[in-house]
């Protein structure tokens, strides 16, 4: 008997154990496509290849949050975690929703969220950013990953972008921010403002600290700080794919600012490199997080080593000795007190395993509690949804489940089943920006087909062509599209899960209204229905 029960608890314990192991598995899962620790104390950039665009960062203690743009993808805000400015891994967003709503429920490419700014005071977590067509917002949490505040409109106005807050020791608190000029009718200035003391509302007492017009076209994205007596302002300049990083300094908020010219592209491979955030570890270790644009893979994350010089900052390698650093390649990981091993990423798999809709996707509107459900059956559930009467292309319809490309060469595949009722019902597996293409499985005659769909200069009312369909025997399938270098995707389809036949042609993915190109899902339908078909997802894989 006692052995017996030594041989149970054994089991129990293994099991239990297996349990553990496996868990922990899960938790610690990364992407088989792009993982910026090298393992050897280095690391290599981009840090994040996939569209964090704009992004600010900042330390908490010991740890790390980041977060950017989000334009018209929702939830938007991303809010993400790093132990060593290296590692981070996507733990919720900050915006669940965009007002006006009657506005945000239906795409609006390249508007909603600009430019954001990150901040901790008095404890809790603030985000100032702008919406260009309304003015600039705040929300905060006491926790990173939420509950947020409702957004309070802390300046009106048409055009305002890229605001960054600073809360001085006297007490008093400021606003820096820049101009849209597609709305303002003014742009390469950046001016000052005051705020009450929460931070809620922004005087109309505006000081201009710098006319970009004469060589620092474009100046904008703006960035507050105060060391050694000294209030610093970061700002790119040059434009988003050309431009470089100016750094202004004055020993009084109002100015006069010097400027100096602190990092550009240089000799480096990398483009445009500006917008961003300076941290400093916890052994005082100074870095630079800021973006590159990759156009239809988005504006991807680096990070930079940056010192000091006569109280001017140098941001990457100055190799040649001239004021002026250049981003790093590869380069020693961050010192931030302790070793840390712990690989991360953002999730970009997904089984659906969970009864909550993973952190990577999003949708191009306001969601609407029509378009889908997660489920405790190992599936998403996606409704098909009437198409915009207006809508010509997938431009127009808000209920597109899409996440960020990943790395520059990935392989999605995705095993669904197509619950169709009705003729004019489908779905499918689609690279969507400014052009778009997507394997379109859907029923009519009372019968499946398979498609390529293909859609060129959406924004200026391109129109959509089809393949020859090809005829299909089965609801369930396994959809695929291999990505290379370049953004060339090959779409391919399976009947069984092994054996995959191309179908229509190569397709060159291109970037969205301000953001990259995305991948992911469409279920739709022609007119309204009162019980309309839908897809379940069972798992999609991002791969080599």
């Amino acid at each position: 008997m006692n052995r017996l029960k030594i041989i149970l608890s054994s089991i129990i314990f293994f099991s239990s154990f297996q349990f553990l192991i496996g868990q922990e598995k899960n938790e610690n899962q990364y992407s088989k496509v792009w993982v910026s620790d090298n393992g050897d104390g280095t690391y290599k950039n981009p840090v994040l290849y996939a569209d964090y665009s704009d992004p600010d960062a900042i330390r908490v203690g010991d740890d790390y949050y980041m977060t950017a743009s989000s334009f018209n993808c929702i939830p938007g805000l991303p809010i993400l975690h790093s132990k060593d400015l290296v590692n981070w891994k996507l733990i919720g967003h900050a915006l669940s929703k965009q007002k006006p709503t009657e506005v945000f429920d239906k795409p609006q490419h390249g508007n909603g969220v600009w430019a954001p700014c990150l901040r901790y005071h008095n404890n809790e977590f603030y985000i100032y950013y702008p919406d260009p067509d309304y003015g600039i917002y705040q929300i905060k949490a006491k926790n990173p990953k939420g509950p947020w505040s409702e957004p309070v409109l802390v300046k009106e106005g048409k055009g305002l972008i890229d605001p960054s807050p600073l809360w001085d020791e006297d007490g008093k608190t400021y606003l820096v921010y820049a101009f849209a000029g597609s709305r303002a009718g003014i742009k390469s200035v950046l001016v000052i403002c005051t705020m009450n003391a929460d931070g809620t509302v922004a005087n109309n007492d505006e000081v201009m600290i710098i006319d970009g017009h004469p060589d620092e076209s474009t100046i904008e994205g703006p960035k507050i700080y105060k060391q050694n007596g000294y209030y610093y302002i970061f700002a790119p300049a040059g434009g988003v794919a050309t431009g470089w990083q100016t750094v202004l300094r004055s020993k009084t908020i109002f100015g006069p600012y010097e400027k100096r010219k602190v990092m550009d592209q240089g000799k480096s491979a990398v483009n445009g490199p500006h917008q961003g955030a300076w941290i400093q570890t916890q052994t005082g270790e100074d870095w630079f997080i800021h973006f590159q644009d990759q156009f239809a893979y988005g504006r991807v994350v680096h990070l930079q080593p940056m010192k000091w010089e006569n109280n001017w900052p140098i941001i990457g390698n100055d190799d040649d000795k001239n004021g002026i650093g250049e981003p790093v390649a590869v380069y020693k990981k961050p010192n931030v007190g302790k070793k840390t091993t712990t690989i991360e990423t953002p999730v970009d798999s997904d089984e659906f395993n969970s009864p909550k809709l993973g952190l990577q996707w999003q949708w191009h509107a306001n969601p609407q509690i029509n378009w889908g459900f997660p489920t405790s059956m190992g599936y998403y559930n996606l409704n098909c949804i009437p198409i915009p009467k207006e809508a010509t292309t997938l431009y127009e319809v808000p209920n597109l489940l899409l996440q960020k490309f990943p790395s520059n060469e990935f392989t999605a595949t995705a095993k669904i089943k197509f619950n169709a009722k009705f003729d004019g019902e489908s779905t499918g597996l689609v690279i969507m920006g400014l052009d778009y293409s997507y394997v379109c499985f859907k029923q009519e005659g009372g019968k499946f087909y398979l498609s390529q769909k293909t859609a060129k200069n959406c924004d200026k009312k391109g129109v959509e062509t089809e393949s020859t369909p090809i005829a299909i025997n089965n609801q369930n399938i396994y959809l695929q599209v291999i990505v290379k270098s370049g953004g060339i995707c090959t779409f391919y389809y399976s009947e069984n899960g092994k054996d995959f036949t191309p179908i229509g042609e190569p397709f060159t993915a291109k970037e969205g209204k301000w953001i990259g190109a995305k991948i992911g899902f469409i279920a739709l339908r022609k007119g309204f229905i009162n019980d309309a078909g839908s897809v379940a997802i069972d798992w999609f894989r991002i791969t080599k």
